[in-house]
C-alpha cells in the first residue's frame, strides 16, 4: 500500500515537472495536473493541498538527484582532493541537467527564488556537511591544510550557490563544458591559492 502511495505520488510530481517545464508554473491548473496524470483531482488533493506544495515536491526531487550525486562522490575510494573537485565538477553537471530537464521552470526560479531557498535549506545543510567530510579527510591524511573545517566547508558551499545564477542564465559556462583550461583555474585557484609564492 505504501509503496503504491509512494508510486503515485512520484507520477503527479513527475507530471507536475513536465507541465511546469512546457507551459510554465504559472499557467499549470491543478486541473491540467490531475488531467496529464490520469489520476483525478481528487487523488491529486490527496497528495498536494495546492499547486505551492506541489511545486515545492518538484523543486525537492530535483535537489534529490542532486543530492544523490554528490552522495556517490564522498563514497569513492579516491584522495581527498581529488574527491573535491569531483564533487564540484558534479555538482555543475547536475545543475546542468536540472535546468535542461525543466526548461520554462528557470524563469519561476528567479522570480520565485525565496521559495526555492526554503525548499533547499535541508539540501543546503548536507551539502555543508559532505563538503567538510572532504576537507576533514583531506587533513586528517595531510592533504590540506585548514584550521577551521566547518568554517572552509561554509564558505566553499556559498562560493558553489555564488555560480550557480550566472551559469543557470547562460552568462557563465560550466566547468565541464569548458575544457582543461578552466578545470585547471579551479584545480590552482582552491590547491594554491592566489597569491604569488615568495
Amino acid at each position: 500500500m505504501a509503496i503504491a502511495m509512494a508510486k503515485t505520488r512520484d507520477k503527479l510530481i513527475d507530471v507536475a515537472r513536465l507541465l511546469f517545464a512546457r507551459t510554465g508554473v504559472e499557467n499549470t491548473t491543478m486541473n491540467d495536473i490531475a488531467t496529464a496524470s490520469k489520476k483525478g483531482r481528487r487523488t491529486l488533493y490527496t497528495y498536494f493541498k495546492s499547486k505551492a506544495e506541489i511545486y515545492h515536491a518538484v523543486v525537492e526531487s530535483e535537489l534529490n538527484i542532486l543530492y544523490n550525486s554528490l552522495e556517490a562522490v564522498i563514497h569513492k575510494d579516491i584522495p581527498a582532493d581529488e574527491k573535491l573537485l569531483e564533487f564540484i565538477l558534479i555538482r555543475s553537471e547536475s545543475i546542468k541537467n536540472v535546468v535542461f530537464r525543466n526548461g520554462t521552470l528557470k524563469a519561476h526560479f528567479f522570480r520565485d527564488i525565496w521559495r526555492v531557498e526554503n525548499v533547499r535549506k535541508d539540501f543546503d545543510i548536507k551539502e555543508i556537511g559532505y563538503l567538510q567530510a572532504i576537507l576533514d579527510e583531506g587533513v586528517r591524511k595531510d592533504i590540506f591544510k585548514i584550521e577551521d573545517t566547518a568554517s572552509m566547508a561554509l564558505i566553499l558551499h556559498h562560493a558553489f550557490k555564488g555560480l550557480e545564477v550566472p551559469y543557470i542564465r547562460g552568462t557563465m559556462r560550466a566547468f565541464p563544458q569548458s575544457g582543461k583550461k578552466s578545470t585547471d583555474s579551479i584545480i590552482n585557484l582552491l590547491f594554491n591559492g592566489i597569491k604569488k609564492k615568495s
